[in-house]
């Protein structure tokens, strides 16, 4: 029974393979200590992946190694295949780099939810504990400046609203006394319009009237009889001329006064008749 077992685990355990392996985990650990975190992934991942050495440690540090090099699609896939394993001791590593690789303002609430896993499987792990609180502190924080920001935008919000009715009345106030402004131009501008019809009007009135005055007079001055100095004027006679005309009518007609009074004193002849 002894020697089947010494058997089975010379099988088992090849002591070429397990100096291959020793020989490439050294390799990958002071590749890891220089920085040289691309080759400390390729010599990882040949014994994780190619020689499938089933070793936590060999996973964790597989990770670390693509975590080192800014790669984190591949550090979380072997941080959640180390996970996924029994030792907690790795298990709780692995936890804690997947809650600091989601240490992001938009995954908190993952974040958190890995760090308390770490924390379950390990307890003691003070690591993940100081990355739990600071995380759940950043997490409280940015639930209060949401809530802020909500209230904030609310109180804009209303204030906005509140400004904008002011804005309408106000707007709705300078529209009306526009209009009564206007109406009131509008009725100055009636009466003014009134009032000048109605200058107008009494103008041409006045215009008329004084028209008609103008057309009787000159009706009047037509009416009237020539003048003397017309009529001498259509006569072709002159001033001086006229004046000897009259002195000599007036001489004949005096001559002619005296005839008939010498025609008067005469005696009657008694045998003729009167007539």
């Amino acid at each position: 029974m002894k020697s089947i077992l010494i058997l089975l685990l010379l099988f088992i355990a090849d002591p070429t393979e397990i100096a291959k392996h020793n020989s490439l985990k050294k390799e990958a650990e002071k590749a890891f200590l220089k920085k040289d975190f691309a080759k400390a992934a390729q010599t990882y991942s040949e014994l994780y992946d190619s020689l499938n050495v089933q070793d936590p440690s060999i996973g964790l540090n597989l990770a670390h190694s693509y975590f080192a090099m800014g790669d984190t699609a591949n550090a979380q896939r072997y941080y959640q295949g180390v996970a996924s394993g029994n030792d907690k001791i790795s298990k709780s590593v692995a936890y804690q780099q997947l809650g600091v690789i989601a240490k992001n303002p938009k995954t908190l609430k993952e974040s958190l939810q890995y760090l308390k896993s770490s924390l379950k499987a390990n307890p003691m792990n003070e690591e993940a504990r100081y990355n739990y609180e600071l995380v759940k502190k950043l997490l409280n924080e940015q639930q209060q400046n949401q809530e802020q920001n909500q209230d904030q935008n609310q109180d804009n919000d209303e204030e906005n609203k509140d400004k904008q009715d002011e804005e309408n009345q106000e707007k709705e106030k300078q529209d009306q006394n526009e209009e009564g402004e206007k109406s009131e131009e509008e009725q100055q501008e009636d009466s003014e319009s009134e009032k000048k019809e109605g200058e107008d009007g009494e103008q041409s009135e006045d215009q008329d009237a004084k028209d008609g005055e103008q057309k009787e007079n000159e009706e009047d001055q037509k009416n009237q009889p020539p003048s003397t100095q017309e009529k001498l004027e259509e006569m072709n006679i002159t001033e001086d001329k006229a004046r000897m005309i009259l002195e000599a009518m007036k001489n004949n007609e005096i001559q002619y006064i005296q005839q008939q009074k010498r025609k008067a004193t005469k005696p009657q002849d008694s045998g003729k008749p009167d007539w």
